[in-house]
């Protein structure tokens, strides 16, 4: 493992999950229930929160910012906050399995802007779904869940994590006899290629849809903008809405934020929301047009963490994050 710096990229953190660890944890979920799971997982959480500095760091940064921009917690967030954040992330990776694997039941979801895009749907028309990492997103298929029509989608993800993610599916499939193929497809990508964007426009015209998160610098050297986020001016990727233009499709936020319920119980609430019904980037105007897609996306981010703020999950120092800006009228 490479050493973590405090600009250390984040695709460059080594993960300290493991395929046999995610399987033994789901095992004791599925034999014994939610709470001896969780048992089972919070000596690891304190574990891995007490020995990985950068995350810690990054997560009370990330907490604090948020509580000087909102005052969404009734005190300055500190250690505890910050515990409860590795927590809420541990938690979630079970519905994740459990979402993927197609064993999570939908009953309780809540949805908010979901007609337009069953309206989509129905009309066989794709698009761009502008993700973020908060919550249980691979619960996304939920808005389509009780429809008649199919709902295709395809997460691009970093490529090392997907395969690990993969491997751990197929195992759960092959342990509970599973022959159904999930129905969320992760897309293995370090970069958008023109192979890659051709394989996306084909999708996207037969009606389907693609997810690609909105809140991670990428793997390698694409362009950014820098625009405002919790009170201070942070990089984001520009890859969404090139690809949103390049297909000529509309563009929406898709966020899945943890709801309480009580009694140890929890579901989900899928948002989606409009970012625009065509994007268009003007060769004139391009890089204005660009920062404004992104400032969009960053309020609604914004708006989003602020209703669930402990379920975003970037343990990296982001507002740091290596940032490339645009030269005008460069190409991504």
């Amino acid at each position: 493992m490479k050493p973590q710096t405090h600009s250390t990229h984040w695709a460059d953190i080594g993960e300290s999950t493991f395929a046999t660890g995610l399987l033994f944890l789901y095992g004791v979920h599925r034999w014994l229930g939610r709470w001896p799971f969780r048992l089972f997982l919070y000596p690891v959480v304190f574990y891995y929160w007490a020995s990985r500095p950068l995350a810690r760091r990054a997560s009370l940064d990330y907490l604090r910012r948020l509580q000087a921009a909102r005052a969404v917690f009734p005190r300055p967030p500190g250690g505890r906050q910050g515990l409860h954040h590795f927590l809420a992330f541990a938690d979630s990776l079970l519905d994740k399995l459990l979402a993927l694997s197609g064993r999570y039941r939908f009953e309780h979801m809540r949805f908010t802007g979901r007609e337009p895009v069953l309206a989509m749907i129905q009309r066989g028309q794709g698009g761009i779904f502008v993700t973020a990492h908060v919550g249980c997103l691979e619960l996304c298929r939920a808005a389509a869940a009780d429809y008649a029509h199919p709902f295709q989608l395809t997460v691009l993800v970093h490529t090392a994590h997907a395969e690990r993610f993969n491997r751990i599916l197929q195992r759960l499939g092959q342990a509970d006899g599973a022959a159904s193929t999930p129905r969320v497809q992760l897309m293995q990508v370090s970069e958008i290629t023109p192979a890659t964007a051709v394989l996306l426009a084909e999708k996207v015209a037969r009606g389907e849809f693609v997810a690609i998160a909105g809140d991670r610098v990428p793997v390698t050297a694409s362009k950014t903008v820098r625009v405002p986020f919790l009170g201070a001016q942070a990089a984001f990727p520009i890859g969404p809405y090139v690809l949103a233009a390049l297909l000529r499709c509309p563009l929406y936020l898709m966020a899945c934020t943890r709801v309480t319920l009580g009694g140890g119980r929890h579901t989900y609430q899928l948002h989606f929301e409009c970012l625009a019904e065509h994007a268009t980037l003007p060769r004139a105007s391009r890089d204005a047009a660009l920062t404004e897609l992104a400032t969009r996306y960053a309020r609604s981010l914004e708006d989003t963490v602020a209703r669930s703020p402990y379920d975003w999950f970037n343990f990296y120092p982001f507002w740091d994050a290596p940032a490339h800006p645009l030269a005008n009228g460069a190409s991504p």
